[in-house]
């Protein structure tokens, strides 16, 4: 009886956690997907602050209330200004406590590992590189607005888009793209021709631009981010550049199109 009463408790527990696992994974979703969401987010432990973000944590509120007029940005600097000047006997009292939960934290990751089938494991584990790398790609482009890299030059159809986005007929913005998708596509080449042309003014533009701003970089030892002689463009003459951009067009007709059907999904 005490047997059959201990399986029927397991395969409770067995349910429940199935329930709980697609309920995470929504519909339509990857069994890969599925299994590392429906882990990952709710038994997963979550790593321990460090010394300097416990300390954020505890006195952020009374910072706040000594100076309401601050940012953000500003309180935030206030405060990391307050911990490089914190005597090192008090530092210690905050980054004891990250040693105490960093161990309690290894033990719980360790047996929340054990748990995990081979096919779990190595769902998580591309789930992990998939954001490491998202992560990482977010913070390159960030740097490189931050250092004030000029934008990329704009085709043909989205110089005409962003001059006709505003009258366009359409209550959503994506009722306008596609109002604005199907004129692009019903224009003469002699009516696209002078979009096409401030396209190509834009390319002028920007490779003037890069030329500065790569010469910046040299002047800042960051040669990692310019150009190599395979990323720049090849002079092309006015009848090249036209066919180019003629040819590109429709990749851009494409892109447009797949973000109205995401918007309509």
């Amino acid at each position: 009886m005490a047997t059959a009463l201990a399986l029927l408790g397991r395969a409770a527990a067995l349910v429940t956690g199935a329930q709980r696992l697609l309920r995470g994974c929504g519909v339509g979703g990857s069994a890969e997907k599925c299994l590392s969401r429906g882990i990952s987010t709710d038994e997963r432990p979550k790593r321990p602050l460090t010394a300097y973000f416990r300390f954020l944590k505890e006195n952020r509120s009374t910072f706040r209330q000594k100076n309401p007029e601050m940012s953000n940005v500003e309180l935030v600097k206030k405060i990391a200004g307050a911990w490089k000047e914190l005597p090192a006997s008090q530092k210690q009292v905050y980054e004891e406590a990250r040693k105490t939960d960093w161990q309690r934290y290894e033990q719980q990751l360790a047996a929340y590992k054990a748990q995990l089938t081979p096919t779990q494991a190595a769902a998580l584990k591309e789930e992990r590189r998939r954001r490491l790398a998202k992560r990482r790609s977010f913070r390159a482009k960030r740097e490189l607005t931050v250092l004030g890299k000029p934008k990329r030059p704009r085709s043909g159809f989205n110089i005409f888009v962003s001059e006709n986005f505003q009258e366009s007929e359409g209550i959503s913005p994506a009722a306008k793209l596609k109002q604005l998708f199907d004129a692009w596509r019903k224009l003469s080449s002699s009516q696209k021709q002078p979009y096409l042309q401030l396209a190509e003014d834009d390319k002028v533009r920007y490779e003037n631009e890069m030329k500065s701003w790569e010469a910046k970089m040299v002047e800042l030892g960051r040669e990692d981010l310019i150009r190599t002689g395979k990323q720049r463009p090849k002079k092309k003459t006015a009848e090249t550049a036209n066919k180019a951009e003629t040819a590109k067009a429709p990749s851009h007709e494409n892109k447009a199109k797949l973000k109205l059907k995401k918007s309509e999904e």
